[in-house]
């Protein structure tokens, strides 16, 4: 339908004035926050596993070793144990950056849409700035 001279018309709404705050998370968003958070800690664990298991095969360590020696090379803290095989220590540095890379993949895939409003609210107040600052400069020179 279309608006009529005074305002939107029925069943619409007027845009959000220019700056103001977003509405809060709905139902929907929340949803997809929790999708998120859930994929990047099955990411996450995904790799815990596989390094738990490969080191505990490979290895022979036990398997709270196994999950101590996964947890410092995902937390990038570095090996706490000395290897004894040339196949764990290559195993050890694959999953050195597989664990590494997933974590961090996770965080920024969790707050990615965070990083994102905030980068856009922060833009949107530099843009801002520099339309005032043209204005100034173009009145100056009237």
């Amino acid at each position: 339908m279309p608006s009529s001279p005074t305002g939107p018309g029925p069943g619409t709404s007027a845009p959000p004035p220019a700056g103001a705050h977003p509405p809060p998370p709905t139902r929907p968003r929340r949803r997809s926050i929790l999708r998120r958070a859930l994929l990047a800690i099955s990411a996450v664990a995904a790799a815990e596993i596989v390094g738990t298991v490969g080191f505990h095969a490979i290895e022979g360590m036990t398997w709270v070793n196994a999950v101590y020696f996964e947890s410092m090379l995902a937390t990038g803290q570095g090996p706490p144990l000395t290897l004894a095989t040339n196949a764990g220590k290559i195993f050890a540095s694959v999953m050195a950056f597989v664990s590494v890379g997933s974590s961090l993949s996770a965080v920024l895939f969790v707050l990615g849409p965070l990083l994102n409003r905030i980068w856009r609210g922060f833009m949107e107040r530099v843009e801002h700035e520099v339309r005032v600052v043209e204005r100034e400069m173009r009145d100056d020179f009237r």
